[in-house]
């Protein structure tokens, strides 16, 4: 195993001992689309445990640089990945920027807060990746903005089979601190989940739209 491996299953590890991911075949989550889902994270924990939050600043700021080298700017997505954001930047010793979901209504109609200038090169930071859809249309801030978008950097993927298609199609490059295979591999192997859950959620895996279906009267 080699060492981003065993940070993937460290990452995976502390997210579930904070229970920023909760893991529940048997009652399932309702996402804020309709589907119903084995799992649901709320990355924002990881702020409330200083040690936790250093590894994931630390890390994160550890594949920006191996991925992407350094780049001009960090920009963290609205709402989720601004303090993880920051965290980050201020590891790296690099200006900060955030972005979001849409253009102020008001004011100056800022879409990207912050100071970023055109020709600047961005890494963007997100704290999770579902579809894709919300991180690549900050992706696509940064470059209206004129700027060169090396790649987003997040802590946790669902690895969605339409998020991997959305990023192949914007030409956009991601690198995550663990995703979801990595995540239930090691919520069995540490007993948080039994054998029947595990089935269940590889299942999810596969065809999150069916096991939704099969679920929406549970």
């Amino acid at each position: 195993m080699n060492s981003r491996e065993d940070t993937a299953l460290a990452a995976a590890e502390f997210l579930l001992q904070i229970k920023a991911i909760k893991l529940s075949p048997e009652n399932p989550f309702t996402w804020a689309s309709g589907l119903r889902s084995p799992i649901y994270c709320d990355n924002r924990k990881i702020l409330s445990y200083p040690r936790i939050r250093t590894f994931v600043r630390q890390e994160m700021a550890r594949i920006i640089q191996d991925e992407f080298g350094t780049p001009d700017v960090i920009a963290g997505v609205a709402t989720g990945a601004i303090a993880i954001g920051v965290l980050v930047a201020q590891e790296l010793g690099l200006p900060f920027v955030y972005i979001r979901s849409r253009a102020k209504e008001h004011g100056l109609t800022n879409q990207v807060e912050g100071v970023l200038e055109a020709g600047q090169s961005v890494v963007v930071v997100e704290d999770l990746i579902s579809t894709g859809m919300s991180s690549l249309a900050a992706v696509n801030a940064v470059r209206d903005a004129g700027c060169t978008v090396k790649g987003m950097a997040a802590i946790f993927s669902y690895e969605l089979h339409a998020a991997q298609d959305n990023f192949r199609k914007a030409g956009c490059s991601l690198h995550t601190l663990t995703n979801y295979s990595t995540l239930v591999r090691q919520a069995s192997d540490a007993g948080y989940i039994s054998a029947e859950n595990l089935r269940s959620l590889q299942e999810w895996r596969k065809d999150p739209t069916a096991w939704s279906d099969r679920h929406m009267t549970s």
